[in-house]
């Protein structure tokens, strides 16, 4: 079996990791195309150097750009690279540019596509993501979805007939990292200058458009971290560098301390020292919930429904136009004592993947 991994932001070259391991100990082969569609090195270098990903076979090279350039650019270097390949499956990952390109591309030359993370729902139709995860389930082939409700939301588009469970690869990466870092096998995260990890701080990232492209909208946020009564590490998408920029707007202000994004080892670490995480990412999210840290989300909504459970999650789409104490309590408040169970798996779905692949081409 040949199986085309597409992949080209930083939360699929998560992803990769665990799948690439698994293809590793089978008679399989594995190609894998860099759409580069982050081409930034701490986005994307650091990701291969540090998760032991092989080499990608093919690299893109399709840079920044609106979504429309971006996807279109993916879409015209993907029949080249298909055509010569060939494969048995085209695996895509999660909700990019990337994702929806392949996936399109693919399915225009006849070759069977698997979409990993499928069924994920925002309902939020202002999210470019949300239109990607759609569009790429309804052209795919095979639906691998990370949980029981993205499985319901499939069955509810009536795709219940190319659905399978597979678990989240995230897990996976996550969990062995996690006992890495907790073992000493990896150095202190490179934290922003002011930030002390043996004292009490957040870690927080904002990069989607809908917090970043409003200049009264970012100021107000980045004033509410700003305010908080603990320091707080910002680590700075280059999206939110370029935004804060063109708005004019200072990062570090208050109790904000502006650091670079993190390897995902550096990630995983500095979420474990910190005191909880204020984010707008998705795969934040979940890994603070995997790790047992609060996490408190800048958003109205969110795909990961199961880390709400509990309070282990908090959305705050507004935290400006809340009272400066209430904010404060929600930001800074500690670690729930309520059980998180295993919605997401049990760190196994990287082998279930292959499995479900070699099933779905035995038909």
């Amino acid at each position: 079996m040949k199986v085309l991994s597409v992949v080209g932001a930083r939360p699929q070259l998560v992803k990769l990791a665990p799948i690439a391991a698994a293809f590793a100990g089978t008679p399989h082969q594995h190609v894998i195309v860099h759409t580069g569609q982050h081409y930034d090195a701490d986005l994307s270098d650091v990701f291969f150097d540090g998760l032991g990903i092989p080499a990608p076979d093919v690299h893109l090279g399709v840079g920044s750009g609106s979504h429309g350039v971006q996807t279109g650019a993916v879409l015209a270097a993907m029949d080249k690279v298909l055509e010569e390949e060939r494969p048995d499956w085209v695996l895509v990952y999660g909700d990019t540019n990337s994702t929806v390109a392949g996936a399109l591309s693919a399915v225009k030359m006849h070759l069977p596509v698997a979409h990993l993370e499928a069924g994920l729902r925002s309902f939020n139709r202002r999210m470019p993501e949300e239109h990607n995860r759609v569009l790429t389930d309804h052209c795919a082939d095979l639906l691998l979805a990370p949980t029981e409700e993205a499985m319901r939301h499939l069955a509810n588009e009536g795709l219940a007939e190319r659905s399978r469970l597979a678990g989240d690869v995230m897990v996976d990466i996550c969990l062995r990292i996690r006992d890495a870092v907790a073992a000493g096998e990896h150095p202190a995260p490179a934290l922003p200058p002011g930030i002390d990890a043996g004292a009490p701080f957040l870690l927080a990232t904002l990069h989607r458009p809908d917090n970043t492209d409003d200049p009264e909208r970012l100021s107000a946020i980045l004033a509410s971290l700003a305010g908080l009564p603990v320091p707080v590490a910002l680590l700075a998408h280059p999206r939110l560098v370029a935004r804060a920029k063109e708005h004019g707007i200072e990062l570090e202000q208050g109790s904000v301390h502006v650091g670079r994004p993190l390897p995902y080892a550096g990630l995983i670490a500095a979420v474990m020292a910190s005191a909880g995480v204020v984010t707008d990412s998705g795969g934040l999210q979940k890994e603070t919930f995997l790790l047992g840290r609060a996490c408190t989300t800048v958003r109205p909504e969110t795909e990961w429904v199961e880390t709400l459970e509990g309070g282990w999650n908090v959305l705050v789409p507004d935290p400006h136009r809340l009272p400066a104490a209430e904010w404060s309590a929600l930001a800074t408040r500690p670690a729930p004592q309520a059980p998180r169970g295993t919605p997401y798996g049990e760190g196994t779905a990287a082998v279930r993947v292959v499995e479900l692949l070699e099933q779905g081409l035995r038909g």
